[in-house]
């Protein structure tokens, strides 16, 4: 089983998981808001960052753009690795350990429409985001991010 330096979730006892290769990416607007999705059709509601999982015939950044379109609408560009991260969750009855890169991302275009149907966009302040992602990681990277950015704004006065 592949493991990442940074394991989030807890696996339970006599459940096989099942690891799959995501990508998610942060895309800022502003010094204000971050884009997140939310899922589901009525409240409550859950929150990732957008992105999801790398099929066989893609690489992480083709990965990222395509669900960044799929869950947002939005048309982004990766710009720099974050972080790694693990991910041990239950989705739809089936364990996996979802073995996620994170990016921050460069939005491109915003002209279209979630195409995933319990899927929108929404734009929030970083620090609401962190408190609702519904996944360890995605918080963790999201914190990860505020604080580069800090030290990255420092250093540069």
């Amino acid at each position: 089983m592949t493991r990442f330096a940074l394991q989030f979730g807890q696996t339970q006892s006599g459940l096989t998981y099942l690891e799959r290769m995501t990508a998610y990416g942060i895309c800022p607007r502003g010094e204000a808001n971050i884009a997140v999705v939310q899922i589901g059709k009525k409240a409550p509601y859950e929150y990732d960052l957008p992105g999801g999982g790398i099929e066989a015939d893609e690489d992480e950044a083709a990965a990222l753009m395509r669900e960044f379109q799929e869950e947002t609408g939005l048309t982004v560009w990766p710009t720099r690795v974050i972080g790694r991260a693990g991910q041990y969750w239950v989705n739809r009855s089936e364990p996996r350990n979802s073995l996620a890169t994170f990016y921050e991302v460069e939005l491109s275009a915003a002209d279209g429409a979630p195409t995933e149907p319990d899927h929108a966009l929404v734009w929030m302040s970083p620090a609401e985001a962190l408190l609702k992602m519904r996944h360890e990681a995605h918080a963790w990277v999201i914190m990860h991010w505020l604080r580069a950015r800090r030290s990255g704004a420092a250093d540069q006065r």
